[in-house]
């Protein structure tokens, strides 16, 4: 059976906002699905085997009232700077400026407080390329650990903001992550991880698959409940 060729996403206007819809196909789809995507802001649709670009393009189109209501109802964004609060590690933290510290960025326990030196001009990249380098050591720690008790090898890791997905894993052995799950509990990145890991030994979602991610992550399931309830809010920060 030919392979179709993957379909190009779209970019609609919707009430004077560009919104992004991509296009998967699924072989069991008996009817076009729209979906939002994890960051809430651009939308997935699903569509039968037979069903042409043009007919999802459509689809969305007609549903515009509908894609309007779940932007409406998203949260309102939290910039990173000085008195804002955002999640780390799953607490909320506040940021708090110190112009005249020395050093880049580090915790304050006792007041849940991540505390930000140097110019305020440039306090949104340093923590975020901060938050980046914690979600990068704890992630590499993570699979190392679930690479070890899987009896698998992973070739490299790397640390991005994906909208789609919390994280992938590739045939040639590659896993990426979303820096995004240092803000969320640590049961959650750790979760992520044995998902992942257990990737290179089942590229699927089989039965086999998930005995192998039950059988050494104990908390998936309290995992996977989260990132339904909260995972949206994760990219409201920055």
């Amino acid at each position: 059976m030919k392979q179709q060729r993957a379909l190009d996403p779209a970019l609609l206007e919707i009430e004077g906002i560009p919104v992004a819809v991509t296009f998967r196909r699924n072989s069991r789809a008996r009817r076009l699905i729209i979906r939002p995507s994890r960051d809430g802001k651009s939308f997935t649709i699903t569509l039968p085997p037979r069903a042409s670009r043009k007919e999802a393009i459509d689809f969305a189109q007609r549903s515009r009232r509908w894609i309007g209501a779940k932007l409406s109802a998203l949260p309102a964004p939290v910039a990173f700077a000085p008195g804002a609060r955002i999640l780390f590690r799953g607490a909320g933290h506040a940021i708090v400026h110190c112009p005249g510290a020395r050093g880049s960025v580090w915790v304050e326990t006792e007041t849940s407080s991540l505390m930000v030196a140097g110019d305020l001009r440039h306090l949104p990249r340093r923590l975020r390329d901060w938050l980046k380098q914690q979600a990068r050591r704890e992630l590499t720690a993570a699979s190392a650990s679930y690479a070890r008790a899987m009896e698998v090898k992973f070739h490299r890791i790397t640390v991005r903001d994906q909208s789609s997905r919390w994280g992938s894993c590739s045939s040639a052995g590659s896993l990426s992550y979303s820096w995004r799950l240092i803000l969320a509990p640590p049961f959650v990145l750790d979760y992520v991880a044995a998902h992942e890991v257990a990737h290179l030994k089942h590229m699927n979602h089989g039965t086999r698959y998930w005995r192998l991610v039950l059988t050494h992550c104990r908390h998936a399931k309290e995992a996977q409940h989260w990132l339904r309830r909260r995972g949206g809010e994760l990219h409201r920060y920055g």
